[in-house]
């Protein structure tokens, strides 16, 4: 029988601190610890923020920690997706000949990569000094019966790439973050917004606590196609859980409609008209 539902675990952390950095190993470990208690709640899958493996704002340690997808941290992720029978969604520096993109892998309870995403609009500073963008925009994979896709923290804030998924066959979008003060907004109001006008579950999934000058602000949610806030993390380190479901979708997009309603034969090459206006 096909399933098309799932139990979903997001973990807001490891929790980090303004005066000292995690290791790699520590951050593997609370990664497999969230898995471990996520799995005993019966979550098939775990989703873990931006650069949970390594830290974001480490500065010179993000091409230190750097390695290929099948590098030393898969293994160790891909040890604990066996072991707990769950799939593990985490975020690295990926290195790739002499490029360093930021991104998520999702590696599946077989211990099989299903998806690597490296994120497309880059976030200031932070993330042009350290790494280069990726070009794919639409990254997907399966998993019981939902169509999962992939976008990392600044992603999201463009409808543009949010409505490219739903275009592709996107029910569930998975959107590790590394949102800090004072943009609590996205969180609060412009993720909702997304899920309901794209007409998908979005779970954004952030990290907690302080990395040199960052303070982030947490508030992990997971939003249903309608707008409405399944579930809500606070500011510290936190695992939620969620149910996501194919037929919530079908549902919904059979009521609001404004996927179908686009007026697509008036805004089919917006890229040339914004060009011309220039």
């Amino acid at each position: 029988m096909k399933v098309d539902s799932l139990r979903v675990g997001l973990f807001q952390g490891p929790l980090t601190s303004k005066g000292a950095i995690a290791s790699v190993e520590c951050n593997v470990e609370a990664i497999g610890a969230a898995a471990r208690t996520a799995a005993a709640s019966g979550a098939s899958i775990l989703v873990t923020p931006e650069m949970s493996a390594t830290g974001y704002n480490i500065g010179g340690l993000v091409g230190t920690r750097a390695e290929p997808a099948d590098g030393p941290i898969f293994d160790a992720i891909a040890a604990v997706a066996v072991s707990t029978g769950i799939t593990i969604v985490y975020g690295y520096p990926e290195l790739s000949g002499s490029d360093v993109y930021n991104s998520v892998q999702v590696v599946g309870r077989n211990g099989l990569s299903l998806a690597n995403y490296r994120k497309t609009h880059l976030f200031g500073a932070l993330d042009r000094e350290n790494f280069v963008p990726g070009d794919t925009l639409v990254i997907g994979f399966d998993l019981d019966g939902i169509r999962c896709g992939l976008l990392i923290c600044y992603d999201v804030e463009f409808p543009e790439a949010v409505r490219a998924h739903a275009d592709a066959g996107t029910q569930w979008l998975i959107v590790p973050t590394g949102l800090m003060a004072p943009y609590e907004h996205i969180a609060q109001q412009l993720v909702p917004a997304r899920a309901y006008e794209s007409q998908m579950f979005v779970t954004y999934v952030n990290r907690c606590g302080s990395e040199s000058e960052l303070t982030y602000c947490g508030l992990s949610c997971a939003i249903d196609p309608t707008g409405r806030e399944l579930a809500r993390a606070g500011a510290a380190q936190e695992l939620i859980l969620t149910d996501i479901s194919a037929a919530v979708v079908t549902r919904s997009r059979s009521l609001n409609t404004h996927l179908d309603d686009r007026r697509l034969d008036l805004y089919p090459d917006y890229r040339s008209q914004r060009e011309g206006r220039r």
